[in-house]
């Protein structure tokens, strides 16, 4: 098991920048594959960006070139450059163990145009 809790949030100009934060109740080094989930108003819920136990990172085409998703021992970031109107949505945490999802309560990004 782990405990998510997602930090970081708010709301932010177009072409603005912010960073979340997820901190972990166990060493990400014991996690299988840390990522990041949005739910935009009216949509269904989009991946992101995920960084697996041995670094690699993957990124959904929208955001590439803009999120960063990075880690220390407890922590995985995403840096968020560049937002656009369209980044506005509710933002998760999730981790995967042993073919199990966890999921952290959510924090809301709000892009003004």
């Amino acid at each position: 098991q782990v405990q998510l809790v997602v930090t970081g949030g708010g709301v932010v100009q177009t072409g603005g920048s912010l960073r979340l934060s997820c901190a972990t109740s166990r060493s990400i080094s014991s996690i299988d594959a840390m990522a990041w989930y949005r739910h935009p108003p009216v949509k269904q819920l989009e991946w992101v960006a995920t960084i697996s136990r041995d670094g690699t990172t993957h990124y959904v085409d929208s955001v590439k070139g803009r999120f960063t998703i990075s880690r220390d021992k407890n922590t995985v970031y995403l840096q968020l450059n560049i937002l656009e109107p369209e980044d506005t949505a509710l933002y998760f945490c999730n981790a995967q163990i042993l073919g199990t999802d966890y999921w952290s309560q959510g924090t809301q990004v709000t892009v003004s145009s």
